[in-house]
């Protein structure tokens, strides 16, 4: 697991004058006719590539792995309906904090600098289905206990809605689609639209899992668009975007474990990774 210090990034962005933007009609609506009007910010700030059409956070589902390995157990709503997480600690001990996951961080830094989030903006969840959706099980749907965990996530959704996150698809089974056979696809799309989108609404951003994105008029391509899929994130070395009349594509730059220790020079404009990489974690 990567120990980042992301206070200390979000930090680093705020300084170099950096905010989050987004179209929030592009990106809701669903609409197939895509604009390319950006909202413009103010003049005195830079808007970063980073978050550009919001920034999106992958797999923020909490699989059972990641509790294993010290990471919150779910997204929960505290006392006062704010986002928190659960975990519960080596000792057995219950814990709600607001420090340990980007949401709540990026929620709490938002508080002390508005300015930083341009209308509102937040970022792109992007979910899986297969372990079912932050941190709860939704995936289990012979599970007795399959209505409180549906009921629990579902007021996790709204509330994030509400402070101005968005949701994406990521594939259900978080397959690779330019790899698997388009009938997988389209299992595996359909069964993300029974179990996910049914809890999140629709959505017309599909992140593709790996970064590994279908070639465009491909069968695969058509049939994410005829799913209601107009918007593309995939990973890419450089800055890209294509727009046209009825989709977007756009790359993204992978700030994870690659990036902090081998690719340090692309993220400089942003942070330096040596400046938040957690001095606790060992070099191997």
């Amino acid at each position: 697991m990567l120990i980042i210090l992301i206070p200390l990034i979000v930090v680093n962005i705020q300084n170099k004058d950096k905010i989050t933007e987004v179209n929030s009609d592009l990106l809701n609506s669903g609409e197939k006719n895509m604009s390319t009007e950006v909202p413009q910010p103010p003049p005195e700030k830079k808007v970063d590539e980073l978050v550009t059409y919001k920034g999106p956070i992958d797999d923020l589902n909490y699989y059972d792995y990641m509790a294993e390995n010290g990471n919150v157990h779910k997204l929960i709503l505290d006392e006062k309906g704010e986002i928190s997480t659960y975990s519960v600690n080596p000792a057995g001990e219950e814990v709600i904090a607001y420090d340990n996951e980007i949401i709540p961080i990026l929620e709490q830094f938002i508080k002390k600098h508005p300015d930083f989030s341009f209308q509102g903006a937040r970022g792109i969840i992007a979910l899986t289905g297969y372990s079912g959706i932050l941190g709860y099980r939704t995936n289990e749907l012979t599970s007795p206990n399959y209505e409180k965990e549906k009921n629990e996530a579902l007021q996790v959704v709204n509330r994030l809605k509400e402070t101005g996150w968005t949701f994406a698809s990521h594939g259900y089974g978080h397959l690779d689609a330019n790899k698997i056979r388009y009938n997988t696809l389209v299992k595996d799309t359909k069964r993300w639209k029974e179990e996910v989108a049914s809890l999140i609404g629709p959505t017309p951003i599909y992140i593709y899992p790996y970064g590994s994105s279908v070639q465009e008029k491909s069968d695969k391509f058509t049939y994410l668009q005829d799913r209601g899929f107009h918007i593309f994130f995939s990973v890419g070395p450089a800055p890209y975007l294509k727009i046209n009349d009825n989709y977007i594509l756009m790359d993204r730059r992978h700030i994870d474990g690659l990036a902090f220790y081998d690719q340090r020079d692309r993220l400089l404009d942003m942070f330096d990774s040596n400046e938040v990489l957690d001095p606790l974690r060992p070099d191997n």
